[in-house]
């Protein structure tokens, strides 16, 4: 099992920026048996943050299927977990972001990608449409020929900012690039 790489981008939290987001854990994703510990991760993170049971399944399948095309479609890669927190009204809203991230052959076509009951081949099409649909934030990257990164979070009920799984498509033409608009 690969999971965490401390010589590869950090294994441990090492504290809390200025916007109150802990620093994140970078896990390798290169083994099924990485996927299943990845899973044990994120369900106990989710956990942590104060999410529901629901709020957790939910979480961890978007996990899971992110993932699983990460390792298949990517040809391996990286998730870095970051606990999410910030100062509510009333208390302190936590969750969870997870940033998949891999150099594989990118995605030509998006918009049919992200289509209900899509698959590019022996899968059950859950994948990216089916995630968007589990989570309260849904970013994606992707360009063809150089890989692909998808940004996932979600709160607890008690700290939930919004519903809505906006999906937020960046290309290279874009102006600034990925940290112009994350």
């Amino acid at each position: 099992m690969t999971g965490p790489h401390p010589g590869q981008g950090g294994a441990a939290e090492s504290g809390t920026d200025r916007s109150g987001m802990r620093s994140g854990t970078v896990w390798q994703i290169r083994t099924d048996a990485d996927l299943v510990e990845l899973r044990r991760v994120v369900r106990e993170r989710s956990a942590r943050s104060g999410m529901s049971l629901i709020e957790q399944t939910k979480f961890m399948t978007a996990a899971s299927e992110l993932a699983r095309n990460t390792l298949v479609h990517g040809g391996g890669g990286q998730v870095e977990i970051i606990e999410l927190r910030r100062a509510g009204t009333d208390a302190e809203e936590r969750g969870v972001r997870l940033v998949f991230t891999d150099q594989g052959p990118g995605i030509a076509d998006v918009a049919q990608a992200m289509t209900a009951g899509y698959t590019s081949g022996g899968g059950l099409g859950l994948g990216l449409g089916g995630a968007r649909r589990l989570v309260e934030d849904f970013r994606l990257h992707t360009t063809p020929g150089s890989g692909t990164t998808v940004v996932i979070a979600s709160w607890a009920r008690a700290g939930r900012p919004s519903r809505g799984a906006a999906l937020h498509t960046l290309h290279d033409s874009d102006q600034g690039g990925i940290g112009a608009r994350w």
